[in-house]
């Protein structure tokens, strides 16, 4: 199995981020690999795949780079820079377009697992790989990303909740398949076998995207690694329950809103994230939930969660019916 040693230090340092290229990338796998990852990305799946493969159709070249670096068992370091933080879709991509010809070469040697086909014998790799990016970015992902990013940031409020309350075995508790804490500073990133590798002192950051794909990538000389995961069902609009219509009509579209995702308890900061509205409309909404004895209020270290009554329960069946 694959861990790296993470001191307390590292541990006490991690963040989560975001990155535009990555959301990319785990975009351009699902639309390669064939099939949605979960309900809810049907729609642009059936609206994007066809151009996709038409795109690929066009540049035999381009769609063997992508077959071998993003289509396997393992991905080409040099198409996963691993994120500095805040910059970029541009300047992220810049990272990728600017790699050498040899290192692009060279990162595809791993994942063919030997010597490169013809197709892949060419100098201007690096620049198919960022276009084919830059396609999907723009085509794909920009006309999403304001619900993609509110969707991303739910699921960092929600991530640092378990790390406030249970530590980061909490935290880090099925964000990634094979991942888990294992305990004496170790933290199992896959079950693939690989050495070991010593993280003190490096910079250690988390990056959810939206679709169901996750990798780990790394920066040895500059002491930089990422653990890249999908946002968990609970942050995902497919895994959210639908607004009964009977219920908007009578609270309210967006207080029914909140109702709904009070299914387990949940922060104002949350709420935010999730709804997309202001604080101090969720401040309202709450209150008025609160005061109706449809919500309840419980501390929990630091935070104030929300949940919903017995009383909401009978509601929301109802109107469901």
């Amino acid at each position: 199995m694959g861990w790296w040693q993470v001191n307390a230090d590292t541990l006490a340092a991690g963040r989560f981020v975001v990155s535009e290229l990555f959301e990319t990338t785990a975009t351009l796998q699902a639309l390669e690999r064939g099939t949605p990852s979960h309900p809810a990305e049907r729609r642009w799946f059936d609206a994007h795949r066809p151009a996709y493969r038409r795109r690929l159709a066009e540049d035999p070249g381009t769609a063997q780079l992508v077959r071998t670096g993003l289509g396997g068992d393992w991905i080409a370091d040099f198409l996963t820079p691993t994120p500095t933080g805040a910059v970029t879709f541009a300047q992220e991509l810049a990272r990728v377009r600017e790699t050498s010809p040899d290192r692009a070469r060279a990162d595809l040697e791993v994942c063919e697992g030997g010597p490169l086909p013809a197709a892949l014998d060419r100098s201007d790799l690096p620049q198919r790989a960022a276009g084919l990016l830059e396609w999907v970015w723009e085509r794909v992902v920009l006309p999403d990303w304001p619900r993609r990013r509110r969707i991303i940031d739910g699921e960092r409020v929600a991530r640092a909740g378990q790390l406030s309350q249970g530590g980061w075995a909490a935290a880090l508790e099925e964000m990634s398949p094979g991942m888990r804490w294992l305990g004496g500073s170790r933290l199992q990133v896959n079950p693939r076998d690989y050495p070991p590798r010593e993280l003190a002192g490096a910079e250690l950051v988390f990056v959810p995207v939206t679709p169901r794909q996750g990798w780990v990538s790394w920066d040895a000389a500059a002491r930089r690694y990422a653990v890249v995961h999908a946002c968990s069902g609970a942050m995902a609009d497919a895994d959210r329950p639908a607004v009964p219509d009977s219920l908007g009509r009578l609270l309210g579209p967006a207080r029914a809103g909140v109702l709904v995702l009070l299914d387990r308890p949940r922060s104002t900061t949350e709420l935010v994230a999730l709804t997309g509205q202001g604080l101090g409309s969720v401040g309202r909404h709450l209150k008025v939930l609160l005061d109706a004895g449809l919500a309840g209020r419980r501390r929990a270290g630091r935070s104030v969660l929300y949940f919903r009554t017995e009383a909401a329960e009978v509601l929301l069946r109802a109107r469901a019916g």
